[in-house]
């Protein structure tokens, strides 16, 4: 169990830059190019230049380091750099180092970046290629030879589990498919832009791994995203309105693998997601009537659902029917499912679009916005508000 402890970070550090390359399935360049792309993209966003740079965080499972991309991008020194474990866990996390490091003053501006050719290059959705030598790896043995191989494998075990505790069946997922694709389909941005589906579209959509259709699954993405993230006071001389970290946490349950905890005593939600939930609340005093806008990571429907219910946005069991009645705004840029997989970092740009004013799907006098990484895996979220 988390010590209860002051949080100092809250309203120190703000995201005051968004960048992105064009989201595709076969984008002709390199991964570093990718991320060189999309952080200068960034820095011009937040009307920076890469000489103001000197702290760089990006994930593990990534070709593209943080000193080769500085230098790709025309950065100088460095004082800060580090890397988050756990692939879509890590996304928000990101943001939290990089606040600690400008709360801690041991850098000014970090950059946040995310890139990678997932569609024409390595593939995450096809699952385990090879097993490495290491303690995930022997994890692995234990699922592998019963034919659990991909993550749809995986979080399949947990879906199905999750349908017949609350009485459900795999139509319970298709609210989160279809308001997904609602809102990518007026993103320009968005693979699935002009291209909305219906309940009938989901249920008719094939098997990938039972419970899960095809439309309960996210994108396979070429593509790059970055962020700015300097202090508050630094970001108020900027050309944007910044989008403040109010609050950051990490959270990994007990028992937890990745996206193959299946000895836990309950697998109908995300313990690694209530760990992260009661941090956020605690420290921020707030709770999900405080939310505006939810952009939580979807590279499967079910984890929506669940994660919706760790956060107490509804009770357990009941997340469809609020995902149905609309009762959140959520993933307003089509998330993962509709818009594309970069590993979370794009729904954090979203986040700090709404909070600007300047998604394509604004929600009137969003104030508030909680984004959540990878779950099943150990993870990470932010809340973040406008300034002042």
């Amino acid at each position: 169990m988390s010590l209860h402890r002051a949080d100092s970070l809250g309203g120190r550090a703000a995201v005051v830059g968004i960048g992105a390359t064009e989201f595709s399935k076969d984008s002709g360049r390199s991964e570093l190019r990718l991320a060189a792309e999309a952080v200068r993209a960034a820095l011009d966003d937040a009307g920076l230049s890469p000489a103001d740079v000197d702290g760089m965080v990006t994930f593990t499972m990534d070709t593209s380091p943080e000193i080769t991309v500085a230098q790709a991008a025309g950065i100088g020194e460095l004082s800060f750099f580090s890397r988050v474990h756990y692939g879509g866990g890590a996304a928000c996390a990101t943001v939290q180092q990089a606040a600690l490091a400008v709360a801690a003053g041991v850098a000014e501006v970090v950059v946040c970046y995310r890139a990678f050719n997932e569609r024409s290059g390595r593939r995450f959705g096809s699952g385990v290629q090879r097993r490495e030598p290491s303690a995930e790896g022997a994890a692995l043995g234990w699922n592998l030879p019963f034919g659990l191989l991909t993550p749809a494998s995986w979080v399949a075990m947990t879906a199905q589990r999750y349908l017949h505790a609350h009485g459900l069946t795999p139509e319970a997922f298709g609210p989160v498919a279809v308001t997904g694709r609602r809102y990518a389909a007026r993103n320009p941005a968005a693979y699935f832009h002009g291209r909305p589906i219906t309940l009938e579209d989901h249920a008719a959509s094939r098997w990938i791994v039972e419970p899960l259709r095809l439309l309960d699954c996210c994108q396979e993405t070429d593509g790059g995203q970055a962020l700015v993230v300097t202090s508050v006071e630094r970001a108020r001389d900027l050309p944007h309105p910044p989008a403040v970290v109010v609050a950051a946490a990490q959270g990994a349950g007990r028992a937890q693998e990745q996206m193959t905890s299946y000895y836990r005593d309950d697998l109908t939600g995300l313990p690694e997601m209530g760990v992260v939930a009661r941090q956020l609340w605690r420290t921020t005093g707030m709770g999900p009537a405080d939310i505006d806008v939810a952009i939580l990571y979807d590279h499967f429907t079910p984890y929506v659902l669940m994660q919706l219910e760790e956060f107490g946005f509804c009770g357990r069991g009941e997340a469809a029917a609020f995902v149905a009645a609309d009762a959140l705004p959520l993933n307003t840029h089509g998330g993962q499912l509709g818009e594309a997989y970069l590993h979370g970092m794009n729904g954090i740009a979203e986040a700090v679009r709404q909070l600007r004013g300047t998604s394509v799907n604004q929600i009137a006098g969003a104030a508030r916005a909680l984004v959540t990484a990878g779950t099943g895996v150990p993870t990470s979220a932010l809340v973040l508000e406008t300034d002042g």
